[in-house]
């Protein structure tokens, strides 16, 4: 299959067949990643990347496991005096 370079605005652009991207299963808006190798370039479809529990994220924030984080106490902090216009 061939395609023809064109201009789009102030790039160009590459018009791929709606038959060869639904085989592929790339619709518009997805994510593709453009690999260059020498003289050719490689259009991967990227997937989408998985969310992360709040254990995963705290563990990969503070380098440690999380049975190894140490808690912060639950004590009320004194700020001083009120200042300014603050309703209390």
């Amino acid at each position: 299959m061939y395609a023809t370079v064109q201009k789009w605005g102030n790039s160009q652009g590459i018009r791929i067949p709606k038959t060869l991207l639904d085989t592929l299963g790339i619709f518009e808006n997805d994510r593709v990643e453009l690999v260059q190798q020498e003289d050719s370039i490689t259009i991967k479809k990227v997937t989408a990347p998985r969310h992360k529990t709040l254990e995963e994220r705290l563990t990969a924030f503070y380098g440690k496991p999380l049975d190894q984080i140490p808690q912060l106490l639950d004590d009320e902090v004194d700020w001083g005096k009120a200042e300014g216009q603050e309703a209390w």
